[in-house]
C-alpha cells in the first residue's frame, strides 16, 4: 500500500474536512494523490477556492497540493487508503453520539474494495473501531475484515489555534489490526509527520491512549477549579498561589477556567460510558466532569453576589462579556461554556452584551440564538473577560473605566489583568 501511494498509482482519501481532516489531507496532498471528502457541498466549494471553513489555515496552505475536493461519494471509489476524521460529540444526555462516525463508516464501506485500508482518527472509547465500525464496513462492502481489508487507528492530536504545535510537529500514534497493517499505516504517516511515529501495540491501546490524554487534562483543570472555589472563600488569588507553587520543578502547571470545546469537555464521557459497560463507576473522572460542568453556574453566581454587595440592582444592571469562542484566538464556538455563563446571568435578570472579534455572528445566532454586539455599548456594571484573545491582552484599566459606571466589577476568568486593576472591583478564578 505504502509503495503504491508514494508511486502515485493509488490515492488516499480523507473523510471529514474539519479542523482535523483538512490539515491532514493537505499535508498528504503535497506528497501523494488525495481525495478530500466532506458531506457539505458548501464547505467543499470554499476549499476549492482555498478557503478553510474552520479559519485555521491560510490560502497559501492549499498551494502545491494534489487534492480533489468533493462531496460526491462516488469519487471515493478511486481511493485505496481511507482516513476517517469526523467529529465524535456527545448527546444531550452526555452519552457518545456516534452518528457522524457510523455514517462516515457506512460511506467508506459502500466503496470499499479488496486490499483497501481504513484508518480512524476520530476520538472514541477503546473497542469502538473493532466493535462498532468494522461490522458496518463488512456489512456495507460484503468483504471480510483482515482477509479482504485492513483497519487501523491513529488518534488526532491537532490543537486548534496553536501555530507552534502543528500537525507535522506532533508525534503521531499509529496502530493496525495486524503486524503488516501496523507497519504499512505507520510508514504512510511517516510521509508527513516529521516529529515521528509511535507504533502502538494494538488498536485498542491507541484508542485508550487518546481518550486519556484529554481526560487527564480535564481532571487536572477540575482540581484547579476546585482550588479556585476554596481560595476565593479564603480571600486568596488562585493565580498567585499557582505561581508560587510552580517554582517547584515537578509541579504540574494547570489553571482554572471554563472547559468547553469538542475534546476536553467531551472525551471523558466516552471513557465513563465504556467503563460503565464493564460495571465500573469512574469516580475521579465523573467528579472532574461534575466540577467543570458546574463552573459556568459558579462564575455567574459569584458575579451576581459581588454586584449585590456593591449595591447594584440586578434588574437595572448591564454586563459585557468579552469572548464567545471555546478557547483563545480561534473562531470555533462549538460547545463553548461561555454561553452557559451568559444564560445564567440572564436568568438573574441582567442585561448582557457579548462581543468577540473571532466568532461569526451568523454562527453564534444559529448555534445559540444569541446576537453578538458589533461593538461595546457603555455603560456596564460588570465586565466578564471570558476568553483571552490576543485582542484583549492590551486592554488596560483606563479602557475599562471608560465603559463602566463605577463602582463596577471586572471578572477576569483567565487572570490576564491580574495586578493591573487598582480602581475597579477585581475578581478572577
Amino acid at each position: 500500500m505504502y509503495i503504491e501511494l508514494v508511486a502515485k498509482k493509488e490515492k488516499l482519501a480523507v473523510i471529514g474536512l474539519g479542523y482535523v481532516g483538512l490539515p491532514i489531507a493537505l499535508e498528504f496532498a503535497r506528497k501523494i494523490k488525495v481525495i478530500g471528502f466532506d458531506i457539505k457541498p458548501e464547505r467543499i466549494e470554499l476549499m476549492k477556492k482555498k478557503v478553510d471553513p474552520s479559519n485555521e489555515l491560510n490560502s497559501e496552505d492549499f498551494d502545491n497540493c494534489n487534492i480533489h475536493f468533493t462531496a460526491n461519494k462516488e469519487d471515493l471509489k478511486e481511493a485505496k487508503f481511507f482516513i476517517v476524521a469526523v467529529p465524535t460529540p456527545i448527546d444531550d444526555h452526555k452519552s457518545p453520539d456516534l452518528k457522524p462516525l457510523l455514517s462516515a463508516t457506512a460511506t467508506v464501506g459502500s466503496v470499499l474494495k479488496k486490499g483497501d485500508y481504513v484508518v480512524y482518527e476520530s476520538t472514541v472509547y477503546p473497542g469502538c473501531t473493532e466493535e462498532d465500525c468494522i461490522p458496518i464496513l463488512e456489512q456495507k462492502s460484503g468483504l471480510k475484515y483482515l482477509q479482504d481489508f485492513k483497519v487501523g487507528f491513529s488518534p488526532e492530536r491537532i490543537n486548534p489555534g496553536d501555530k507552534n504545535h502543528t500537525l507535522t510537529k506532533i508525534l503521531k500514534v499509529t496502530s493496525g489490526c495486524d503486524p503488516e497493517s501496523a507497519e504499512e499505516i505507520a510508514k504512510v504517516y511517516e510521509l508527513v509527520i516529521t516529529a515521528g511515529v509511535y507504533r502502538a501495540s494494538s488498536i485498542k491501546v491507541a484508542e485508550a491512549a487518546k481518550i486519556i490524554e484529554n481526560t487527564q487534562r480535564d481532571i487536572n483543570i477540575a482540581f484547579m477549579n476546585e482550588l479556585s472555589m476554596i481560595f476565593t472563600k479564603m480571600g486568596i488569588n488562585t493565580y498567585e498561589v499557582l505561581e508560587a507553587a510552580g517554582t517547584k520543578w515537578n509541579f504540574l502547571k494547570f489553571y482554572p477556567g471554563l472547559v468547553g470545546g469538542h475534546c476536553i469537555g467531551v472525551d471523558p464521557y466516552y471513557l465513563t460510558y465504556k467503563s460503565a459497560k464493564y460495571g465500573h463507576h469512574a469516580q475521579i473522572i465523573n467528579a472532574g466532569r461534575s466540577i467543570n460542568d458546574g463552573m459556568a453556574e459558579y462564575v455567574a453566581r459569584e458575579i451576581v453576589q459581588k454586584l449585590i454587595a456593591m449595591g447594584k440592582e440586578l434588574k437595572n444592571s448591564k454586563v459585557l462579556v468579552m469572548g464567545m469562542t471555546f478557547k483563545e484566538n480561534v473562531s470555533d464556538i462549538r460547545n463553548s461554556k461561555v454561553i452557559d455563563v451568559i444564560r445564567e446571568l440572564k436568568h438573574f435578570g441582567l442585561e448582557v452584551d457579548v462581543i468577540d472579534p473571532h466568532a461569526s455572528p451568523e454562527e453564534v445566532k444559529e448555534e445559540y440564538d444569541l446576537d453578538l454586539s458589533p461593538n461595546v455599548k457603555p455603560r456596564y456594571d460588570a465586565i466578564v473577560a471570558a476568553v483571552s484573545h490576543e485582542d484583549y491582552l492590551t486592554k488596560d484599566e483606563k479602557y475599562f473605566r471608560g465603559i463602566v459606571r463605577e463602582p463596577a466589577l471586572l471578572a477576569d476568568l483567565k487572570g490576564i489583568y491580574r495586578g493591573k486593576i487598582k480602581h475597579l472591583e477585581y475578581w478572577s478564578l
